[in-house]
């Protein structure tokens, strides 16, 4: 059976990469729009003055319903079992619990109220969800285009991690060709295509002059594709980092593979980021079988176009079949 697997992506990870979600708290505030087809940036350059961005304020107002629906749904559930005993609680139990001294005005331990909450519950659909998919999505379709690659990942796994069906968080460091097929879907596919930035000071770069809090668009999609830096950048070829070490950690020297920026604005949901997608895509590619449908293999294989937006993710949705290893 066929299945899309940026949707299986979606509902697997929720994972936490921190953004500032609270500028956009009311979804009724008037937020300057932008130049199609980069309504958001236009929002960070503010070229426009005070005109309300109507389409940003309906999809935060139709995330920020879902939320609150899944939210009461969950009172209602620990209201109803609240008689039965202590049961595991996830995160969302967790803040909501914390909700509660809020409410009772317990000044004796950390409160959270639901604005934090719907804020924080946003911050994972958005920050962590839609990037971490994208990246598995765009993996798989280069190793479906790869099938060299994708076997050769599959003996690693194997030899690795045998007859496992479960992958576990310290098996990826002895996993170097899944890192290295990782770090090369992040290089040429990167998550989030440029990245925001303040001018901390005046400077002046080849000629120009940017003054100290301009607003500064790093385009990381560029510095991956550099030639001058990457033999064949154009091209998915992972053996590249088995040959150099670069490390995606926040202390990297490395400046020419930034997917999750670097500095102080380094994602603070790296750890957790990057442990998902490793583990992710060993289970996808150990488990499984894959190939493209017949109609996919008729039209010349995996459809590579990009859509851009604030995450860069595929044009067309990956189609594949996938099929148990015995």
């Amino acid at each position: 059976m066929a299945i899309f697997i940026g949707c299986i992506c979606s509902l697997a990870l929720l994972l936490l990469c921190s953004h500032v979600f609270q500028l956009l708290s009311d979804a009724r505030r008037r937020l300057p729009p932008g130049p199609r087809p980069l309504p958001v940036i236009g929002n960070l350059l503010d070229v426009a003055g005070e005109l309300p961005h109507r389409s940003t304020a309906r999809h935060i107002t139709w995330m920020y319903q879902l939320i609150d629906g899944h939210v009461e749904r969950r009172m209602r559930g620990r209201e109803t079992a609240g008689a039965h005993g202590e049961k595991e609680k996830d995160l969302l139990d967790v803040m909501l619990d914390m909700s509660e001294k809020e409410e009772q005005n317990d000044d004796s331990s950390l409160t959270m109220n639901r604005g934090v909450i719907r804020a924080f519950m946003a911050d994972l659909l958005m920050a962590g969800s839609e990037t971490s998919s994208a990246v598995i999505e765009w993996a798989m379709a280069e190793l479906l285009q790869n099938p060299q690659t994708m076997t050769k990942l599959q003996e690693e796994l194997k030899k690795v991690i045998g007859s496992k069906t479960c992958i576990d968080e310290e098996d990826i460091d002895k996993l170097p060709y899944l890192q290295a097929v990782i770090k090369e879907t992040h290089r040429l596919h990167p998550a989030i295509p440029l990245l925001m930035y303040k001018a901390a000071v005046p400077v002046e770069i080849q000629g120009y002059k940017i003054p100290k809090e301009t607003t500064v668009i790093v385009n990381t999609w560029a510095i991956h594709q550099n030639s001058e830096v990457w033999i064949e950048p154009d091209k998915f070829i992972p053996e590249r980092f088995l040959q150099k070490e670069i490390s995606l950690s926040s202390g990297s020297t490395n400046m020419e593979l930034i997917p999750f920026s670097a500095g102080r604005r380094f994602c603070l949901g790296y750890p957790v980021a990057n442990r998902m997608l490793h583990v992710m895509l060993a289970s996808l590619v150990h488990q499984f079988q894959w190939t493209l449908p017949e109609v996919v293999k008729k039209n010349g294989g995996v459809d590579m176009a990009e859509k851009f937006g604030i995450t860069l993710s595929m044009a067309t949705p990956l189609h594949a079949i996938a099929k148990n290893i015995v």
